[in-house]
């Protein structure tokens, strides 16, 4: 999951928002803050206490790789 911060050009000041590698979201701030780090230090708190798990892409990945000789 990721943070990222945003802003509205109609209002004022950032936001944070959090989602999934699918690009889902999970959850958005309510409050606005003055400057990007402020809301991307929010939201990185706010999500180290979520007890969510990311489930985007559940499908296994398998590093090896292999060849077939034609």
């Amino acid at each position: 999951m990721q943070v990222t911060a945003f802003s509205i050009p109609a209002r004022p000041g950032w936001r944070w928002r959090i989602c999934d590698y699918g690009g889902a979201t999970l959850e958005e701030s309510r409050d606005h803050f003055l400057t990007i780090a402020a809301a991307v230090a929010q939201g990185a708190e706010r999500l180290a206490h979520m007890n969510a798990v990311d489930r985007a892409n559940s499908t296994r990945y398998s590093p090896t790789v292999r060849r077939r000789n034609w």
